[in-house]
C-alpha cells in the first residue's frame, strides 16, 4: 500500500489507517451500537494483513474498551504497528465525559493507556480536544516529558485550530494533526492545511465517510432504524432538515462512483487523500469485509471529469443547505 510521510517525523504511515471508534462498543455517550469483540479483533487482524501499519483508538472509545481490543488483537504483532491514541477527555463512576488536560490527569491517563494497549511505549500521544482551551499549555508541557521519559515517541493534536497549534508549538513540534474531513466537511482546506504544510506537521484526517454517511448505504429508513445506544440519532449529518439534501447529494456521488467502477466509500476515501498536505486518512471499520472494501481507495486515481463532477455536486449540495441561488 502507498504510504506518507508523517510530518517532520520521518515516519512511513500507509494512507489509510484503521480507526477504532464503533470497537468500543454500545455502553457510553457515543457508542455506534452493539459491537462484537471477536469481530473487532479479526478486523484488526485483516486490516494488518492488507499492509495497514498504523492504528488510531483513544481511551475513550467504549470508556477504555476500545484499547484494550487493541491491546489484545496487537499481541505478538505490536512491532508491526505505529500505534496511536489520545488523552484529555476522562469519565466518572456514571460514565459522564468531561475534558480534562492537567498535568496529572494526563499522567493517570498515559499509565492507563499502556496498560490496556499492553505496550511499552505510545508511538503517537495525542491531545483528543483543545478542551479546557485554558490547560492546552500545561497537557502539552506534560506529554513533552512523556517523550523524554520514552512512554511516548511523539506528540500530536486533534480537532485544534491554527491559534492552538501555534500555542503549543513553541512548547514541542507538533507531529501531527487529527481533523475531521470529507466530502461534506472541508473546513480544514483555507488555513488549517496550509499552515500544516508550512510547519512540516502531519495531518491525519478523521471521518472520511462522514460517520458512515458517505457509504451510500444509508437512507432515511436505515437511518430511523439505528439502535437507540448509536450516537448518529443524534448527529446533524444524519437528522433535521439537511438529512433529505445530504442523502440527495449521497445518490449522486453514487453515480460518479459507479461510473469509475468503484464504490462511493472507496471514492470519497481516495478524494480525501487528494491533498498533498494530507498524509493518511483513518477509516473505521467493525467488521473485516468493511476494511476489505475502503483499504483499495489507496490506489485509486480520480480523474479530472470526475472531479469537476463532484465539486459540482458539492456546489449543489451547499445551495440546498443554504438557500442561496
Amino acid at each position: 500500500m502507498k504510504t506518507r510521510t508523517l510530518g517532520w517525523t520521518g515516519e512511513s504511515l500507509t494512507v489509510i489507517g484503521l480507526g477504532t471508534w464503533a470497537m468500543g462498543g454500545a455502553d457510553w455517550s457515543y457508542g455506534w451500537g452493539p459491537q462484537d469483540d471477536q469481530e473487532s479483533i479479526r478486523t484488526i487482524e485483516r486490516a494488518l494483513d492488507l499492509g495497514i501499519n498504523w492504528i488510531d483508538t483513544a481511551p475513550v472509545y467504549g470508556l477504555g474498551h476500545a484499547e484494550e481490543i487493541v491491546g489484545r488483537a496487537l499481541q505478538g504483532k505490536r512491532d508491526q504497528v505505529f500505534l496511536a491514541t489520545k488523552c484529555g477527555l476522562v469519565w466518572d463512576d456514571q460514565k459522564r465525559i468531561t475534558g480534562n488536560l492537567t498535568r496529572d490527569s494526563i499522567r493517570r491517563e498515559v499509565e492507563a493507556s499502556l496498560r490496556r494497549l499492553r505496550t511499552e511505549v505510545i508511538d503517537l500521544y495525542q491531545i483528543h480536544w483543545p478542551n479546557p482551551e485554558e490547560q492546552i499549555e500545561e497537557a502539552w508541557e506534560t506529554m513533552s516529558r512523556l517523550v523524554e521519559e520514552g512512554k511516548v515517541r511523539y506528540i500530536g493534536v486533534s480537532n485544534f485550530n491554527v491559534s492552538q497549534m501555534e500555542r503549543v508549538r513553541k512548547i514541542h513540534p507538533i507531529a501531527s494533526l487529527q481533523p475531521p474531513y470529507h466530502l461534506f466537511d472541508r473546513g480544514i482546506e483555507k488555513e488549517i492545511l496550509p499552515y500544516c504544510a508550512d510547519h512540516q506537521i502531519g495531518v491525519i484526517v478523521y471521518s472520511p465517510l462522514a460517520s458512515g454517511l458517505l457509504t451510500g448505504k444509508y437512507d432515511r429508513a436505515r437511518i430511523e432504524a439505528l439502535p437507540e445506544s448509536d450516537w448518529r440519532r443524534r448527529s446533524p449529518l444524519f437528522t433535521g432538515p439537511g438529512l433529505e439534501v445530504n442523502l440527495w447529494a449521497v445518490e449522486e456521488l453514487k453515480k460518479v462512483a459507479a461510473d469509475l467502477g468503484v464504490s462511493l466509500a472507496q471514492l470519497a476515501i481516495a478524494w480525501t487523500l487528494l491533498r498533498p498536505e494530507v498524509t493518511a486518512a483513518i477509516v473505521g471499520a467493525r467488521k473485516p469485509h468493511q476494511i476489505e472494501e475502503t483499504v483499495q481507495a489507496a490506489n485509486l486515481e480520480i480523474p479530472e471529469d470526475a472531479l469537476k463532477s463532484i465539486e459540482s455536486i458539492l456546489e449543489e449540495r451547499e445551495r440546498r443547505l443554504t438557500g442561496r441561488d
